[in-house]
């Protein structure tokens, strides 16, 4: 089974953590902050106990906000010296954040120091919510910082609608201003950075799906192949969804003529077990078509309504006349993200965004 995402964050952990902020301040009490930190976390879920320790360096570290932020940003890792980093560093993002912005920059500088060493994306966004122009100048020089992390940072810590974070609503709703970073990161060397522009730009179509469509069609003619793939994964929700902009963007058109017969090797799915399902797919039109092939697993959710989740397959060519039959087996295991049930699920058949086929099969829990 999965280790609980929870454990992230363990008093083996803090006690790493009391060390080091003691090495730079011998006057911090490492004893008082490791059991304010630890008490009863077997009970606290992991943002829970990010937001502990937190508190925990807020009755520890010195009241002055400037001496503190002194003291963690000297507790980092140096050129030969361990320090604060990994999963220590996200409660200490929520300090920055909580406490720091009466000192606008001496905190952003600290978030963009601690990034290499873990991600500052989570600390970054009440800034930019509370001074949006002022944070966004900042900001938007960091695309061309040497260190890819501080780039990443850049696009990712200003995503309008990142996970586990405070959403950003007025980027959310006129997500503008940041178009430049995304197009400054377009082409950056890491891959790394490229996927998080992606994901930025995908978190901008779910509100604002033309302009997205716009952007990858002015950005994807004579694009190198890892340009086009940062705008195809930045399209993915609108693939999905059948946009016709974003089809074209990517030489798709709505299927003409297709037929799609689906069948499933495994009706009966075990938990732990893997679906087995085919798929032919006929051409039947007088022209060959370009094909986009996804499906959808439908789960259960505990109500017993069933809600979808697309999962990218194949892209095909037909002939006209032409067909392909194809084949996948689909994980159905424990992951943290998702509770499964049993019952009835459904699995579907999207064809350049449209369903095409689809079928039920029934999944036991043991």
């Amino acid at each position: 089974m999965a280790e609980p995402l929870k454990n992230l964050l363990h008093p083996g952990l803090v006690k790493d953590m009391a060390r080091h902020v003691l090495r730079v301040s011998p006057g911090f009490d490492a004893d008082r902050f490791t059991q304010l930190a630890t008490e009863n976390m077997d009970a606290l879920e992991l943002m829970q106990r990010a937001e502990r320790i937190k508190d925990a360096f807020t009755q520890t570290l010195p009241a002055d906000y400037a001496a503190a932020a002194g003291i963690l940003r000297n507790a980092l890792p140096q050129a030969n010296t361990p320090g604060l980093s990994g999963w220590a560093l996200l409660p200490v993002n929520q300090f920055v954040s909580e406490h720091g912005l009466g000192h606008f920059d001496l905190s952003l500088a600290l978030l963009k120091a601690l990034t290499p060493h873990f991600t500052a994306e989570f600390g970054i966004r009440r800034f930019i919510h509370a001074e949006q122009e002022r944070a966004l100048a900042e900001i938007s020089g960091w695309v061309a910082d040497t260190n890819h992390h501080v780039r990443r940072l850049a696009s990712e810590g200003t995503r309008p609608r990142l996970p586990w974070a405070m959403r950003l609503p007025a980027l959310v709703k006129d997500p503008a201003p940041i178009l430049p970073i995304l197009i400054a990161l377009l082409d950056d060397p890491e891959d790394y950075v490229r996927r998080s522009v992606a994901n930025s730009l995908n978190d901008i179509a779910k509100d604002h799906p033309a302009l997205v469509a716009d952007f990858v069609e002015a950005h994807i003619e004579g694009a190198s192949t890892e340009r086009r793939q940062l705008l195809r994964h930045a399209s993915r929700t609108l693939l999905k969804k059948g946009d016709a902009k974003a089809l074209a963007n990517f030489g798709f058109a709505a299927a003409k003529e297709i037929g799609a017969d689906l069948t499933l090797a495994t009706p009966v799915v075990t938990f732990g077990d893997k679906l087995g399902f085919s798929l032919t797919v006929r051409n039947e039109d007088k022209a060959p078509q370009r094909l986009m092939i996804d499906y959808a697993i439908h789960h259960m959710k505990a109500n017993g309504t069933l809600a979808p989740k697309v999962f990218k397959w194949r892209q095909l060519d037909l002939p006209a006349g032409g067909s392909q039959t194809i084949g996948k087996d689909h994980a159905i295991r424990a992951i943290t993200t998702r509770r499964y049930y049993p019952g009835t699920h459904r699995v579907e058949i999207l064809i350049n965004g449209a369903i095409a086929a689809s079928a039920d099969f029934e999944l036991r829990m043991d």
